[in-house]
Parts: structure tokens; sequence; C-alpha cells
């Protein structure tokens, strides 16, 4: 009975059926594991965000954020603390596998998280905005001291960012009930504390050798989510992982900012060449392209503006240096400025986001040869004498041999040239090329054979 029940379902029903059981969140309770790995930049928010809606749309009972994080942008860091405050399910912070950290941006991020655990050997904190460190002083040059500052002297920008870091991640503790006051003073001391301190100081939940194992110790815990207390069933929960999509992974490419550095150059020299060299196409189109992925990708990065227009004087004194016959100071000017804005380009400390200096020295000798030497040549031949074709004949003196029946023959190049003038002309007579028509030379009479002749 069973066998022919079974032969009685479709199969595109049975397709259906297969796909709704693989396909993730489809009735069934699930735990979506997503991860937080390297520097917190617009990739890493892009792909925790979008995890976060794709959780919630699929019907997820749980998210869990894998955290392994030196740190990164405030920008992003705020995006994503953001999307977990927002969320409608459990988000869980979970510092793993052992040896991985939440540093910086990270420690951040776990404060936000309704649940935050570590696994063993691992580590948070060190919460100080690195980027304050090249920040200028206010005009008068006298440093604030706050409160709670006294013992920090520096200057009034500088405590500013400090006070709103350490009120944000206030906040953050004050939320989920956690330990406000070793936040502040990793904000303000950059202290940092292993898996066991944190758990012990009431900076984390729990500690968790592995996922399962979280998962085990999260069941039956009471949690507040968007006003409304839920309390998790978590011991038999399957869990997905998210994966990298191609996204992601091509945001995280061109927002390296070694690569959105090249990509600009490339750009730049691209439309360049093609301007100077125009039809072949090829320079123009590709410079194009890469000139809008790069200015893409400074749009999601901190970028001086500053640093981007020396980049753009520097170029544009080496191709001048290109026109202008002299001693080089234009080609000199345009290198430093082109070297100095690239070392300010990127407007942050963080060792993640700054461009290789060996990058900016390569780039440096390219656009001295690009721009200095090579479009050099280039206008350089465009002003000698042409030599090759006939073309070369215009211009050049030549010797009438005969005129027979009115037409005058001119010796010119070693050939015998038909010449036709607006003069009449006769044998010996000195004549200036104007002009090729097909196989007849046009030209005038030689004003210099005139003048001798007269004076004879």
């Amino acid at each position: 009975m069973n066998k022919r029940m079974q032969r009685t379902i479709p199969l595109p029903a049975l397709l259906l059926l297969t796909l709704a059981a693989l396909l993730p969140g489809q009735g069934r309770a699930e735990a979506w594991l997503i991860d937080v790995r390297g520097a917190i930049g617009p990739a890493a928010a892009d792909h925790m965000v979008r995890g976060l809606e794709r959780a919630q749309e699929a019907g997820a009972e749980l998210a869990i954020l894998r955290i392994d994080t030196p740190g990164g942008l405030d920008i992003s860091m705020r995006e994503m603390i953001k999307s977990v405050l927002a969320a409608q399910l459990p988000v869980v912070g979970y510092v793993a596998p052992s040896g991985a950290r939440a540093a910086s941006a990270g420690t951040y991020l776990l404060y936000a998280t309704h649940i935050a655990a570590m696994a063993p050997g691992t580590n948070l904190g060190a919460a100080t905005p690195v980027q304050i460190g090249g920040m200028p002083e206010l005009p008068g040059g006298k440093p604030e001291v706050g409160e709670g500052d006294s013992a920090r002297p520096g200057s009034a920008m500088e405590h500013k960012i400090i006070n709103d870091a350490v009120a944000y991640i206030q906040s953050l503790a004050q939320l989920r009930g956690r330990n406000a006051q070793w936040a502040e003073s990793a904000v303000r001391e950059g202290a940092s504390l292993s898996a066991e301190d944190a758990l012990q100081q009431g900076v984390i939940d729990l500690m968790a050798g592995s996922v399962p194992n979280l998962l085990v110790q999260l069941n039956g815990r009471e949690v507040e989510v968007a006003g409304v207390k839920r309390t998790l069933a978590t011991a038999a929960m399957a869990v997905y992982e998210y994966p990298v999509d191609w996204r992601s992974e091509f945001l995280a490419v061109i927002t390296d900012p070694n690569i959105a550095y090249v990509l600009m150059l490339v750009g730049i020299y691209g439309l360049i060449i093609e301007f100077y060299h125009p039809g072949v196409g090829v320079p123009g189109v590709l410079g194009a392209v890469c000139l809008l992925l790069a200015l893409y990708a400074f749009q999601l990065l901190p970028v001086s503006y500053t640093g981007l227009a020396l980049i753009v004087l520097g170029i544009g004194l080496m191709t001048a240096e290109a026109f202008t016959p002299g001693i080089g100071i234009l080609g000199l000017g345009g290198v430093v400025a082109f070297t100095v804005g690239s070392i300010m380009l990127m407007d942050t400390e963080l060792p993640a986001y700054q461009i290789a200096m060996p990058v900016i020295a390569a780039f440096a000798a390219v656009s001295v040869a690009v721009l200095v030497f090579a479009l050099g040549m280039v206008m350089r031949a465009r002003h000698q004498v042409v030599r090759t074709g006939i073309e070369h004949l215009i211009g050049m003196v030549a010797t009438v041999e005969s005129v027979n029946d009115g037409v005058a023959w001119a010796r010119l190049d070693g050939e015998l040239w038909e010449v036709t003038c607006p003069e009449a002309l006769g044998p010996m007579d000195r004549v200036v090329v104007n002009a090729i028509d097909d196989l007849t030379l046009k030209v005038t009479r030689e004003k210099i054979s005139r003048e001798k002749g007269a004076k004879a």
C-alpha cells in the first residue's frame, strides 16, 4: 500500500519537497552562523548586515556572530551595531575559535549582542579609537581636560572622540546589563581581558569551546528582543553557516586600500593615454571602468580629500613636465606632491587601511616613467619633421629640369615629378613644394632664386 501511495506522488512535487528540506530555515528551528573575520570594514559590514536580514527572512530562531577581528573602521562598526540592535531575533556574539580576539571595534560589537560568549584562549578589549593619533589640535593649542580625563593630557579633539566612544560603549553595556566600568577602561586605557577574566567580571555571559556546546548552554536562557522576552530552545537546534557570497568577496577586494589606489591610478593613466593617443579605445575604456570602481571604493573608505587633491596635482605637474622643456622643476614637484598625497590618502591610522609604502614607491616611479618620459617622447615625436612617405617632400626645394608642351618636370628626391605652378616655369628654375596631388607636385617659385636672378 505504501509503495502504491509513493508512486502516486508527482515527480515535481517530490523535487519541491526535497528542495524545501535542503533550504535553510524551512519548517525547522535553526541557528544562522555568520562569520565576522578580519578587519571590520565595508565588506565585513555588508556581509554581516545582509546575513542578519536573510536570517530573519528565512525565519531563523537565532543568529550567532562568530567574531575574530583586530578592529576596524568606526563607520562600519556602527552600521553593524545598528543592525544588531534592530534585529527581530536573538543575536549571540561568540569570539571563537581559540586564539581569536574581539579587539577594538570587535569589543563594541560583542557588547551590542543579546548574549556575549567567548571560547577559551580568546581575548577582547583595547577599544581606544586609534585614528585620533594623527589629528591636529584645535586652534589655541591648549589641551582641554574634561571630567575623568585629568590623568590624560591631550588635545580637545582627542578628548571629545574618547568621550563619545566611552558614552557609546557604556550605553551598550547598560542596554545588555554588562560591566560598564570595564568598558570605559577598555576605551580610555586600552584595557584587555582574557575569556576567563571577562566571564568573572561580567563582561560576557558564558564560555563555550564550540558551537554545539554554545547551543547547549544557551538552551533555556531568557533574552529580550524588540521589547519581548523570549526563552531560547537551542538544545537540538540545527546550524546553518551563512557563506560569503561573490558580492562580499568583490567588495572586500575593491575596498582594500591598495587595490583602490591601484584602480584609481590605472584609471587616470588610461584616460591620459587615450586623450593623447585617441583611436585605440582600450586604454580609455579600461581607465573609465577602473576609475569608477576606485571612486565607489573611496566613498566607503576613510579617504582624505587633501591627499586625493595632492595626487591629482602631482599627476598634473608631471604631465606638464612632458610639454615644458626645462630643468625638471615641474616633474620634481609632481613626484613630491604625488608621494605625499599617496601617504595621506587614507585618513586613518589603522594598519589594515594603510597603503603599503612599496606600492606608493612603485607607482611614483611608474608615474615618472609614463607621464614624464613616455608622454614627453610622444609629444617630441609629434613635432619632428616627417621622414617617411611622400609627406616629407612638402617644403623641399626642387629644380625644374625641362618643360615639354607647357608641362614642367622637376627632379626631387631622386625622381622626376610633374609640377604645377601659378607662374610660368622654365628649365633650372627652383621651386618649393607646397602640396602633393596624386603624382603631381604643387609648387611656387623660390623667392631667393628670383632675387638672385635680379641681382645677376
